[in-house]
């Protein structure tokens, strides 16, 4: 009762719900970025049994992020090492570690044995197969992503909401922080919102970000969420596939267009066709003259009425979404696929400076 006095105080909160931390188990999927601040958080706030999933080892690139760690670390089992730090933080929390990556032989019988999963990896096949898990064993998942500045967070699959496979219908290859780089707070603020959106979903308080994706950018401390909707069929999962990769299956990448290489491509008269994936009232504000706007939720439906003979560049906000969207492209067969990095944020520093920021 002392050690949960600030939280049991709360109004609306109080020992029933502390009752009910301490009566759930949540596996963490994934002991780095995102993992660390959710597997602190999830202890120290009382959830009574925590499971972790990792085979990784510290390497020292880790520590700028990963600040459960320390310089001694380095080589050692993540497992080992976090599980350590936290029954310090929590010595009546219990931990069971499962010290491999879950994959198709093992997802089923790690994933049953939990109330919930918060999804803290950092590949698209590892997301496909934990949405495809929970959705076969009906147990809602938090999802949560980071990319150079920018994060995003969802629950996904709660009581009938839309699932991974309704946000991403197709996997895609977007490029990890060993590619592109991370700010080492990101993963923090990313994580510290997963942990909120468990313990929301854990004791029924608030309003999970069910059917919502919430999208953080800390470059201009801009904050989103966009709505989606459950889609037919992704629900119906009732066997796993027998592989869950992470790159398209031929020689067709991804390419990046810079706002310099958009601006000269435009003014050259190139062949090609600009899509905007924001929101409609982001394509209000400010847009690219000549560009087309497609929201992100509707381009998986719009393929058909996209050309395939001649470059597609993609663009958003800050570059995220716009990835995201071009991968679901490269997926469907598309050969010369581009995203425009730093998106309409970066055109209008860099190119066009009248144009309205936000």
């Amino acid at each position: 009762m002392n050690r949960y006095d600030r939280q049991i105080r709360l109004e609306g909160f109080g020992t029933e719900k502390q009752d009910m931390l301490r009566n759930a188990s949540v596996l963490v999927v994934g002991a780095g970025g995102l993992g660390v601040p959710v597997l602190q958080y999830l202890t120290a706030m009382g959830v009574g049994r925590i499971g972790i999933a990792e085979e990784d080892t510290v390497s020292v690139t880790n520590l700028q992020r990963q600040v459960i760690y320390t310089t001694a670390d380095e080589g050692k089992p993540k497992i080992g090492a976090a599980i350590s730090r936290l029954r310090a933080l929590s010595p009546d929390t219990v931990f069971t570690p499962h010290p491999q990556y879950l994959s198709t032989a093992n997802a089923l019988d790690i994933v049953a044995q939990y109330d919930l999963v918060v999804d803290c990896s950092d590949n698209f096949g590892t997301r496909y197969l934990i949405n495809d898990t929970c959705v076969i064993l009906r147990k809602p998942f938090v999802y949560g992503s980071i990319f150079q500045y920018e994060g995003q967070v969802s629950v996904l699959n709660h009581n009938g909401s839309g699932t991974y496979r309704c946000l991403f219908p197709e996997p895609g290859n977007a490029p990890d922080c060993n590619d592109v780089g991370v700010l080492g707070v990101l993963p923090g603020i990313i994580g510290c919102y997963q942990a909120s959106e468990a313990v929301k979903v854990l004791t029924g308080i608030g309003e999970p970000l069910a059917n919502q994706l919430l999208t953080i950018q800390l470059l201009d401390n801009t904050h989103q969420v966009f709505t989606f909707q459950p889609q037919p069929g992704n629900h119906d999962i009732t066997a796993l596939e027998e592989s869950y990769g992470n790159s398209v299956c031929d020689a067709r990448t991804l390419q990046l267009l810079s706002v310099q290489e958009l601006k000269d491509w435009l003014d050259e008269g190139r062949d090609f066709q600009l899509i905007d994936v924001r929101e409609r009232d982001e394509w209000e504000y400010c847009h690219i003259e000549g560009a087309v706007h497609i929201p992100l939720r509707r381009v998986a439906a719009s393929l058909s009425n996209l050309p395939r003979e001649t470059p597609v560049a993609m663009i958003c906000h800050h570059g995220m979404r716009s990835r995201a969207s071009a991968e679901l492209l490269l997926q469907a067969g598309f050969r010369d696929v581009y995203n425009v990095t730093g998106g309409i944020h970066a055109w209008a520093c860099e190119i066009d400076t009248s144009m309205a920021r936000y």
